[in-house]
């Protein structure tokens, strides 16, 4: 088996050191969409979890949404939950805050503590697929592991 990349070496030491037995895979091809991730590892969008960085407009902070892999985030709402506006967070900012590029962001591991909301939708499957560091790399986790690992709060998201 080849070596992890760096970035998803560092998720998977995470896990290890947290004790969870879960495998960070490297597919062959890119799982920067949620669409793509669903086609090479064989199961539905909806169990992809997605992790998006927004840029909180007040404090400059990064926030985590894992979202479904079918669902658009409703911005507003959440600007609502925080009573801040959420700004786009660029390549940079998102690289500089979690130390992953984007299309990679996994769910842990990050460079800062993030702020993070889990899609409720998520709790439908047994299973999910998060971004492992890497565009190509991805774990399998329960909807349960997802939260303790983030600490995140569940919410609606859409």
């Amino acid at each position: 088996m080849d070596a992890l990349k760096e970035s998803a070496q560092r998720v998977q030491n995470l896990l290890s050191e947290w004790g969870y037995k879960n495998q960070v895979v490297e597919l062959p091809d890119s799982a920067r969409t949620a669409q793509e991730a669903a086609d090479a590892i064989g199961c539905e969008v909806a169990q992809i979890a997605k992790s998006i960085i927004f840029r909180l407009k007040s404090s400059d902070e990064p926030l985590l949404v894992v979202a479904s892999g079918v669902n658009r985030v409703n911005e507003k709402h959440i600007a609502n939950l925080l009573n801040d506006k959420l700004g786009k967070a660029d390549a940079d900012f998102v690289r500089e805050r979690t130390g992953f590029v984007i299309g990679g962001v996994a769910p842990i591991g990050h460079a800062d503590n993030l702020m993070t909301f889990i899609d409720e939708d998520l709790f439908q499957y047994k299973t999910l697929w998060a971004a492992a560091g890497h565009p190509k790399a991805v774990f399998e986790l329960t909807p349960d592991e997802l939260v303790t690992m983030t600490g995140g709060q569940v919410i609606q998201v859409k």
